[in-house]
């Protein structure tokens, strides 16, 4: 099983690694940092199948939806309770 990936996505660097398990954990994760991100991601298990290519797709679009969804306005809130009017 691959342990260690690197690799260039839309002008950023990706820096993938498969964390073993600790704690309360059972199963190894996909971990990744990328550049000009300063949190840390681990979006889904590692398999003994996994394929470099297929790891990089997966932590690529991941990412590029990750930003997407932050791209968007915030849905509004509604408030629970009314303001009491003085």
């Amino acid at each position: 099983m691959i342990q260690e990936i690197h690799f260039e996505d839309g002008g950023r660097t990706f820096t993938c690694n498969v964390e073993q398990p600790r704690g309360s954990r059972t199963e190894a994760w996909w971990w990744f940092a990328v550049t000009g991100d300063q949190h840390r991601y681990a979006p889904f298990q590692a398999t003994a199948d996994d394929t470099e290519a297929a790891v990089r797709s997966r932590i690529a679009a991941y990412y590029r939806d990750l930003l997407e969804r932050r791209a968007q306005p915030s849905p509004p809130r509604s408030h629970w309770s009314r303001r009491r009017e003085s």
